[in-house]
């Protein structure tokens, strides 16, 4: 029964994540190297992974800063009463609960060219929806528990020891975080980063309802693979589409190295 188990569970894992990789890696060399080259080196692949590009590092440094400052006010802060702690745990896990597309909609309502704050802005000369902020703001909340969910265990497993000593040898908070809490939660911030990167990659669904999907403007790759999907340019598809899926692939392996290599260190 354990060997039929654990060749099922292969089974299942080829059939959802080799198979389709292997497939869009066949569609983008139908056409050769020429037709791969192509679907990349074209004006609005170029602009659309130059924007998911732009996104995924703005996004990933914001989510690293405020995801590291938040676990830390989560875990340590006894100022924080439960029932805000509790409170705060629950919007970090929002982002799991509610649909991309949902979170993507209520920007919409909240900011979009329609609403009050949205004109508010706009006569002040920013745009949120339908713009790079707007797309920003979708990805940001996708993606926000990532580093939280990463730093906060660890956090909790290393405790209060060292800090409490560092403090009582009259090292500043800051001080103490960079000397004492940084290298026990680097590797956690690393997995984090890397999650949130990867996510970033492929983001649809928030993206495409604040972006619009306009050519040259708002459009990101995976926006564009749709597009180019529903206009039947699969080669075109699949080649964005194996860029994306490639970046992810090599970011997880990376996440993976980390891991053995931290495991490898404590050991050692």
């Amino acid at each position: 029964m354990r060997r039929l188990w654990i060749g099922l569970t292969y089974i299942v894992f080829g059939l959802l994540l080799i198979v389709p990789v292997v497939r869009i890696a066949a569609g983008a060399w139908e056409e050769g190297w020429r037709g791969f080259a192509a679907g990349l080196t074209r004006p609005e692949a170029l602009h659309a992974l130059m924007m998911t590009g732009i996104i995924a590092v703005a996004v990933t440094l914001i989510n690293t800063l405020f995801g590291v400052m938040l676990a830390v006010y989560l875990v340590r802060a006894k100022w924080l009463r439960p029932q805000l702690k509790r409170l705060l745990n629950s919007i970090v896990d929002l982002p799991f609960a509610v649909s991309p597309i949902i979170g993507g909609l209520m920007i919409v309502l909240l900011l979009g060219p329609e609403t009050t704050l949205g004109a508010l802005l706009g006569r002040m000369g920013v745009d949120i929806v339908y713009a790079l902020p707007g797309m920003l703001i979708a990805t940001l909340f996708v993606t926000f528990p990532l580093v939280i969910r990463e730093v906060m265990p660890v956090l909790q497993e290393i405790g209060t020891q060292q800090e409490e000593a560092a403090h009582m040898l009259g090292a500043y908070p800051w001080t103490t975080f960079w000397r004492v809490t940084w290298p026990s939660i680097r590797w956690s911030v690393v997995y984090g980063v890397v999650l949130t990167v990867s996510r970033c990659l492929g983001e649809f669904g928030a993206v495409l309802v604040v972006s619009g999907n306009i050519l040259f403007k708002t459009q990101t790759a995976t926006t564009l693979v749709y597009q180019d999907v529903e206009n039947f340019n699969l080669t075109e598809a699949n080649s964005v589409a194996l860029v994306l899926a490639a970046a992810s692939i090599g970011l997880l392996l990376f996440m993976e190295w980390a891991k053995s290599r931290n495991s490898a260190g404590r050991h050692g």
